[in-house]
């Protein structure tokens, strides 16, 4: 399923200059999971990308009509209107939003349960602080990175950036925690500010830090685990090679709590 809100015949700017942002949600019993989470990452990205927001009144009507099913994923997508000429965003209109609807990945459960064996990505991401954070429709480099963790078979990688620091996994958030401190990556050059990142840091506090750290970090963890809207808490028991713990048992109390918002 597809729906256009605003000028769908207007959509060429984002294909021409990948002129947009998106939100990946997970739906469940007809709900999307942590939407004021999702709608304040989609307002911070209008803000920062100059575009006008979008009647979040039509969205919120729009997504209280989805059918009450098991999971499914909706993808929220805002395009810049049509208008300006080349670069230029001068006159251009009212923001495109598109709604798409698709199954969930049904091996994200198993992934929960047993944990994932997490590797090393030789490829790296480029500094951009102007999009830092943001989850843009340009995602160029997250493709590459995933045709590198088809290629070696991997399931999921840390990817650093230029200068050797740890970013992110290749289609979700990272967090490590080390005897009573958490950590993670700070974004402050790249990667994706994703919405169950946002939620773990509200629910730990100050008992997260967020740094920029060299691999070794994590070599020396004692807990690994990713966050995405979708995957939501996943433990890593192999991290390059190296066996972790498998008790999980910060990723577990968090699995245990997320599983408690709507």
């Amino acid at each position: 399923m597809q729906q256009f809100f605003g000028s769908s015949d207007n959509v060429t700017r984002g294909w021409q200059l990948g002129d947009g942002h998106f939100t990946t949600m997970h739906v469940r019993r007809g709900r999307v999971r942590l939407w004021p989470l999702h709608k304040t990452r989609l307002s911070n990205a209008c803000h920062r990308l100059h575009f006008p927001e979008p009647d979040w009144t039509v969205i919120e009507a729009a997504l209280a009509c989805l059918p009450d099913e098991d999971d499914r994923v909706a993808r929220l997508t805002l395009l810049r209107g049509p208008g300006g000429r080349g670069y230029g965003i001068d006159g251009c209109g009212e923001t495109v939003v598109a709604l798409n609807m698709s199954p969930f990945p049904a091996h994200y459960a198993h992934w929960r349960e047993q944990g994932i064996e997490l590797g090393m990505c030789e490829g790296r991401l480029g500094s951009s602080p102007m999009l830092a954070g943001l989850k843009t429709i340009n995602r160029l480099e997250q493709v590459l990175l995933k045709a590198e963790l088809e290629r070696r078979g991997l399931a999921e990688g840390v990817v650093l950036n230029e200068a050797g620091t740890v970013m992110e996994a290749v289609t979700a958030n990272l967090f490590w925690r080390h005897g009573e401190r958490v950590f993670t990556p700070e974004l402050a050059t790249g990667g994706v500010h994703g919405t169950l990142r946002a939620w773990v840091m509200n629910e730990l506090g100050e008992r997260v830090q967020t740094v920029n750290a060299r691999p070794e970090a994590l070599h020396q963890a004692d807990e690994i685990w990713l966050t995405n809207a979708l995957m939501g808490l996943v433990p890593v028991h192999t991290f390059a090679g190296r066996p972790l713990a498998k008790a999980f048992s910060m990723t577990r109390s968090l699995q245990s709590s997320y599983e408690q918002t709507d």
